[in-house]
């Protein structure tokens, strides 16, 4: 079966961080990792900037805005938790996408999606302040079609699919009821006008089949896999194998 995907593809280049924060040499560098996954056909650079810098620091913000300047076409998303110090970076840098994410200061990974009707209130002053500033708001959300209302409600753009449930179960017999809710969860988003995008825990095995069978899937953001692919091959391969896997 051959698709067309219109999906694009983020590189999330926190794991190039990560690995240079370990010494004090400055390498690998995360601007020039970023520079090369755009040359190859990058859709788009992603980062999460956390309080305590463990891999992407404020210098790196700065550095990762300058550059995607020269890329005009292409898209700089910043996420992160907006009650820690993530909205200082959108206000300095208005980034074509910021993405909410409910993660706490010394979280290992993200694992959740924000909750409706709970946070809701002190989401959306923040949702008002990204858009009057050009600034397009998605919201890390779980699949829940029944969350999609409340998303709209409160003004953001898009939500984040959450995948690791998706990726956790991709090979066994509970995969398909579980792809199942993500299918859903993006119909009932976009009855509301909400964009898709996805991402945690995607890599080329399990990406193909997500990418065929959530309709409307506009962006995935992809990290750790991706990195530790481009361990072995290189950024230009690696990116272009996950192009592929999307279907472009």
């Amino acid at each position: 079966m051959t698709h067309h995907s219109k999906t694009a593809l983020s590189v999330n280049v926190n794991k190039v961080a990560l690995l240079r924060n370990s010494r004090h040499l400055g390498i690998p560098s995360v601007l020039k990792a970023a520079q090369m996954c755009l040359a190859a056909g990058a859709q788009g650079i992603t980062i999460h900037p956390r309080p305590d810098e463990r891999h992407i620091r404020a210098s790196d913000v700065l550095e990762l805005a300058e550059l995607m300047k020269q890329w005009p076409d292409r898209e700089f998303n910043i996420e992160g938790n907006p009650f820690h110090q993530l909205m200082d970076f959108v206000r300095t840098y208005r980034p074509h996408q910021v993405t909410f994410v409910p993660d706490s200061e010394g979280q290992f990974t993200s694992d959740h999606g924000w909750s409706f009707p709970k946070d809701a209130d002190k989401l959306k002053p923040l949702i008002d302040e990204c858009k009057a500033m050009g600034v397009r708001v998605s919201l890390f959300m779980d699949p829940d079609p029944e969350q999609m209302p409340a998303v709209q409600q409160i003004g953001a753009d898009r939500v984040e699919l959450y995948t690791e449930p998706y990726a956790a179960t991709f090979g066994t017999s509970a995969n398909a009821a579980c792809l199942m809710q993500y299918v859903d969860t993006a119909k009932a988003a976009m009855l509301q006008g909400l964009g898709v995008n996805a991402g945690h825990d995607l890599n080329q095995d399990n990406l193909p089949l997500f990418a065929q069978a959530v309709q409307g899937l506009l962006e995935v953001s992809i990290g750790h896999a991706l990195i530790a692919d481009a361990l072995e091959v290189g950024y230009a391969a690696t990116v272009h194998g996950y192009l592929k896997a999307l279907g472009r």
